[in-house]
């Protein structure tokens, strides 16, 4: 909380509306809170997880003023996103300090669609009455950087595992850069690992699983399962810092913190870092709150320090639509309450005055139709030229989509052509270039299957065997480094055959 919150707040109250659970804050202490309430006397902030908004870089003339700023992102954000000129999206921005250029400024823009925070945030302000502040849940990261518990400018990833939502995200020399919701939350999780186990757990055994054990249980039949579930994780991670480093410019990522809402996985760190090659580091820090021994949310925590910093200190996006009332002299029904008062103690003493005021109204009514008169003339014009201009739209864009329908069936066409004349694989070749790479890494090839279903999808089925899991495990590293643009790779199991006294796998290569 910031001096001047200090100085009018006692506490801090936190909320997540997608799990309904609420923390408050006294001084340093954090504790939950069942039956959370209104009060003049606490500061309230809740988040938006990644599926509830929508992010993009805009940029705009440097000539542009800044009371013309916001105006400018909003036409540009209609246009570029296609976002339905119906609907009045709340749009907030940051700007990208360090991506401007010459002529230009960048923006990160924010857009949220007014329903979500109708509906997601309604039983909350049935409890609260109102919220101060709902910031995006990536910019809550900034906090790290001011409080100095991250003091470096490199590149940092940040990946964490909600209930509901699971977020990447990147800083850059101490800015935000980039925020993407991944599918995988702890509720996917739990769905993928009763899928590859074969039966059904519940969800709060799965969150103990990983809370308590990690990736190290002794449960063999779990832990096989488990890596194989964040393979999949660390695979769909890895084609977003592929991406993300393309398209921001981004040579390489310093340091992944990876973090989940159930607390500090055990073993997940050393995984992510094998498979990334990335150095990780957990996302859990200690932020210098009490919390009495219970595991707080990290968002939570990160809420209560984004609370107590200074508005030049963090980034100010608040979406809220959910204002405390203001004092009574300046609400509506308070003025109208006390303009009342004074009428009548007015036309009790004095009665001309009364009348005086009687007849001013009258006019002013008279005075105010005869406006009404010719706004509403102003407004049915441009409503038919707004319509004029939407039935142009349509026409243009049912034409449109005819010859984008066009041009796709003969792109697929060419493309199909291209596939049998050009790139349909040598697998002499193939196999050839995999076996320079084993012999490399002094891995064995025992077995090959090659595969082709449906889909045309073509899978190269490799059995391979070492005295190493570590050549097996830097062949892999290899592979996914230097064919990925190439190849989707997938080694599920290492096993160890005592007989011949070495390492067994299969490694699948599907062309892409």
């Amino acid at each position: 909380m910031s001096k001047s919150k200090q100085q009018t707040y006692s506490t801090i109250v936190s909320v997540n509306p997608y799990r309904g659970d609420y923390y408050v804050g006294t001084f340093n202490t954090i504790s939950k809170t069942s039956s959370p309430s209104f009060s003049k006397e606490q500061y309230a902030l809740s988040f938006l997880n990644t599926k509830g908004f929508i992010s993009t870089l805009i940029g705009i003339s440097k000539n542009i003023p800044e009371d013309d700023i916001y105006d400018a992102l909003e036409n540009k954000v209609y246009e570029e996103l296609a976002l339905d000129m119906a609907i009045e999206y709340h749009i907030k921005y940051i700007e990208a300090i360090h991506r401007g250029a010459e002529g230009d400024r960048f923006f990160h823009v924010f857009v949220v669609d007014p329903l979500t925070l109708e509906q997601e945030f309604s039983p909350v302000i049935e409890k609260l009455k109102y919220l101060d502040q709902i910031v995006p849940v990536p910019l809550l990261l900034k906090s790290l950087y001011v409080k100095g518990h991250i003091d470096s400018n490199d590149a940092h990833c940040f990946v964490y595992f909600q209930e509901n939502d699971a977020f990447f995200c990147i800083y850059n020399e101490q800015e935000f850069i980039y925020a993407k919701s991944l599918k995988f939350s702890l509720k996917q999780m739990h769905e993928r690992f009763c899928e590859l186990l074969g039966e059904q757990i519940d969800l709060i055994a799965f969150e103990t699983i990983l809370a308590n054990d990690g990736l190290n249980t002794s449960n063999p039949e779990y832990q096989k399962n488990l890596i194989k579930l964040f393979g999949e994780i660390f695979l769909h991670i890895s084609d977003v810092i592929t991406y993300a480093k393309r398209a921001y410019d981004i040579k390489k990522f310093d340091e992944i913190f990876i973090g989940t809402g159930v607390g500090k996985v055990i073993g997940l760190d050393e995984y992510a870092q094998t498979y990334l090659g990335i150095k990780t580091a957990p996302l859990d820090f200690d932020y210098g709150f009490n919390t009495n021994g219970q595991i707080v949310d990290q968002i939570h925590q990160l809420l209560h320090l984004y609370g107590r910093l200074e508005s030049d200190e963090r980034y100010e996006c608040n979406f809220t639509i959910f204002h405390r009332p203001p004092p009574f002299a300046k609400r509506d029904s308070g003025k109208l309450i006390l303009v009342t008062a004074a009428a009548l103690a007015a036309a009790l003493l004095y009665p001309g005055v009364y009348w005086g005021l009687s007849y001013f109204e009258e006019f002013r009514h008279a005075v105010l139709t005869k406006e009404y008169e010719q706004v509403h003339i102003e407004k049915t014009t441009r409503e038919n030229t707004v319509n004029l201009k939407l039935a142009n739209k349509n026409a243009a864009q049912k034409l449109l989509d005819e010859q984008k329908t066009a041009y796709k069936q003969k792109q697929d066409t060419l493309i199909k052509v291209h596939e049998k004349k050009v790139d349909y694989p040598m697998k002499a070749k193939i196999l050839a270039d995999f076996t320079q790479s084993f012999n490399q890494y002094r891995v064995q090839l025992k077995t090959i299957k090659y595969s082709e279903d449906l889909n045309n999808t073509k899978t190269f089925a490799f059995g391979l065997t070492s005295s190493s899991t570590q050549n097996i495990t830097a062949l892999l590293k290899h592979l996914t480094e230097s064919k990925r643009d190439r190849y989707t790779f997938n080694l599920e199991l290492i096993s160890y055959d005592d007989e011949q006294k070495s390492y067994l796998s299969e490694l699948k290569a599907v062309i892409k």
